[in-house]
């Protein structure tokens, strides 16, 4: 019998929100499926689960490509039995709006809400059969407010939290269970520590998301009874204002 099956789109640095929601899911038995632009880093990530005794497969995609998310839910060895798909991608840049150029823009919006879309189609199209499964997309304080500099980044969220209510809405009563996660905050990782270290170091170590309690609250999701669904939540540190 085939195992049960997880995909995690948007897995890079080890210190990162993909890697440890693959990793979590991993101990939970699912053979994971990590996808992600750069090979050496999926590879890094799936040997660690092996390790672990968990087990991961790897696949070089490009999310914004309907027929490569094709081929890449194709190569699932049973299609029934993929439970659980986290859609992790979208990378943040400050750019002022007046400066931000057009293509930059396009880019933004096609790794969250075109990725988005054609990732959560090709799920619920393969779990529909069954009735049964989880859709979880990462979202991030701008999917609800933008702000000065930050105005691409958070049209192309607000646009994924957009594709994750449809979806919702949609496949809900279907058994698909789609949920929309709001980060409201830095998450301590790889991507953190070197773009913004001065910014760590002053929030402390209460201060910033733990990457392991993030991935616990998708797996959570995962397991909540269909009578007592959530669709949106917010994660922040204790210490974030909002």
């Amino acid at each position: 019998m085939a195992a049960r099956a997880a995909i995690v789109v948007g897995v890079g640095a080890q210190s990162g929100l993909g890697a440890a929601l693959a990793r979590r899911f991993a101990r939970e038995g699912l053979c994971v499926v990590l996808v992600g632009r750069t090979l050496e880093r999926l590879e890094l990530v799936a040997t660690d689960i092996r390790a672990n005794g968990g087990k991961a497969r790897v696949a070089v995609a490009d999310v914004t490509n309907e027929d490569e998310v094709t081929a890449l839910f194709n190569t699932l060895e049973a299609p029934e039995t993929l439970e659980l798909v986290a859609y992790n991608v979208g990378s943040n840049v400050m750019v002022p709006s007046l400066e931000m150029h057009a293509a930059d823009f396009e880019d933004m919006w096609r790794q969250n809400a075109l990725g988005g879309f054609l990732i959560g189609r090709q799920a619920i199209r393969t779990m529909l059969p069954c009735k049964r499964g989880s859709v979880i997309y990462t979202g991030a304080t701008a999917s609800l407010r933008a702000r000065p500099g930050f105005m691409a980044f958070a049209s192309a969220k607000a646009a994924l939290r957009a594709v994750a209510q449809g979806f919702a809405r949609e496949f809900g009563p279907q058994g698909i269970h789609v949920a929309h996660v709001v980060i409201d905050g830095v998450i301590r990782g790889d991507y953190a520590r070197e773009r913004f270290a001065g910014f760590v170091k002053a929030k402390g170590s209460d201060g910033l998301l733990e990457l392991e309690d993030i991935a616990e609250t998708y797996w959570t999701l995962h397991q909540q009874p269909r009578s007592a669904w959530t669709h949106e939540l917010d994660l922040r540190p204790f210490k974030e204002a909002f």
